[in-house]
């Protein structure tokens, strides 16, 4: 069997069980297997492929076939130009998050200042470790309720050569660092939290609904209830004028500008579309 013939059944294959980019999936898979890159495989496209390079594709395309992500599968996914180790036991780095690094990074900051940034719901690390390598003078608190998220974050740190500016704690959003004499000195609090309101679970794809943490995903009933005890304990360690940002769900983002006006301790806040248009991200700074 040609490698070719091997994407087009791999693709078919895929098609037929709903997945979307059916054929770039087999290609992606392919390349993972026989550890080349897409030019490599465009070129040889008409080459033999052996029995064994064969009998691995076959597994991996029964796991995506099954709706398994494609991250899980090859075991990285790119986020703001890097490459992060992802596994189950982490949510995959989307796209629109890097609207919080884009809102941090604006055009006339200052990179090299000195920060003190929490990253909350660090999970990969991918907010972290992307914040650390654009911000040489920044020293990052990243937290997670899960110890396996945190294993794989380091490691991503560690990958990255940050791993000196950011210290991971493991315990429930700012829980873990209400020890520490941080109170009123931090300049930046960054979020991804989970905001999947409970009746909409089942409604997610099986990609994420089946594979992905549900620690990562399942907020409560409305989806806003971890953002709404972020927005509460937030300005106790923030500075004056210190910014929260957050990523938030589709049409939630009018009930969190209603909480942050009703917290009182927050300028009036900015929100972020991604791609498609959707309220993704809010910004609120200290009064």
């Amino acid at each position: 069997m040609t490698l070719l013939e091997a994407i087009n059944r791999a693709a078919s294959q895929f098609a037929a069980a709903g997945i979307s980019n059916a054929r770039l999936d087999a290609e992606v898979l392919l390349c993972h297997t026989l550890g080349k890159d897409r030019a490599w495989l465009l070129a040889h496209i008409p080459d033999a492929l052996d029995d064994d390079g064969l009998r691995l594709f076959e597994q991996a395309g029964k796991r995506r076939a099954a709706r398994e992500p494609l991250q899980y599968i090859t075991g990285k996914q790119e986020f703001w130009g890097l490459e992060f180790m992802v596994t189950p036991d982490v949510l995959i780095p989307r796209p629109e998050t890097e609207l919080i690094i884009e809102s941090i990074l604006r055009p006339g900051e200052d990179r090299n200042r000195l920060l003190r940034v929490i990253d909350l719901c660090t999970g990969s690390g991918c907010i972290a470790v992307s914040l650390a390598k654009e911000l040489p003078q920044a020293r990052i608190l990243a937290t997670d309720k899960s110890p396996k998220a945190l294993s794989i974050a380091g490691e991503n740190a560690r990958r990255h050569g940050v791993a000196d500016s950011i210290r991971f704690f493991e315990g429930d959003l700012f829980g873990p660092l209400e020890e520490l004499d941080i109170h009123d000195q931090v300049d930046i609090i960054a979020a991804n939290p989970p905001y999947v309101p409970a009746v909409d679970y089942g409604t997610l794809q099986p990609e994420v609904r089946d594979y992905e943490p549900e620690m990562a995903l399942l907020a409560g009933p409305n989806g806003t209830e971890v953002h709404s005890r972020i927005l509460e304990e937030a300005p106790a360690f923030l500075k004056k004028h210190g910014m929260l940002i957050m990523e938030m769900g589709a049409g939630q983002a009018d009930i969190l500008v209603q909480m942050a006006r009703q917290a009182g301790s927050y300028h009036p806040p900015e929100i972020l579309k991604d791609l498609a248009g959707i309220d993704r991200v809010i910004i609120m700074k200290k009064k």
